[in-house]
């Protein structure tokens, strides 16, 4: 039962960051209430490639 718990709560904080990173650095906004952990998270956004403008590609 403690296994339990403790893989739901893991996921449940998992969850949490996956939001926190889509609602505020991925767009380029600062969270509002932990600046530090926005800081961290807009490091991860540049250093992950990412896909610019759609080329057109005609073969």
């Amino acid at each position: 039962m403690l296994v339990i718990t403790l893989v739901m709560l893991f996921v449940l904080v998992a969850a949490v960051a996956v939001v926190a990173y889509v609602a505020y650095p991925h767009r380029g906004e600062e969270l509002p209430v932990v600046p530090q952990v926005g800081s961290a998270m807009r490091k991860g956004v540049d250093a992950l490639p990412t896909i610019g403008e759609y080329e057109d590609i005609r073969a």
